[in-house]
């Protein structure tokens, strides 16, 4: 059997074992279930949908010849009030 065809058995598994512990809950936790379902859908399409940000490349060179390396992460601590 392939890689492929054997990871899709073993999904449709444990789905089955994933909604036969579902019928079991009662009403309240299986929206519980539901919301949490969503919640990381939601939280994988974010993950997904926002790029790096590295705008501040290059922010702190003109303290580079002021500054070790240390120096600068304590003072850009203290410049952002951390």
């Amino acid at each position: 059997m392939n890689k492929g065809r054997m990871l899709k058995k073993v999904g449709e598994r444990g789905m089955e074992k994933i909604e036969e512990m579902v019928k079991k809950l009662p009403p309240e936790l299986k929206r519980e279930v539901e919301d949490f379902v969503n919640f990381l859908i939601e939280k994988k399409a974010r993950r997904h949908g926002r790029k790096l940000r590295q705008d501040w490349a290059g922010a702190l060179k003109d303290y580079r010849d002021k500054y070790t390396s240390l120096e600068l992460q304590k003072k850009a601590l203290e410049w952002r009030g951390d």
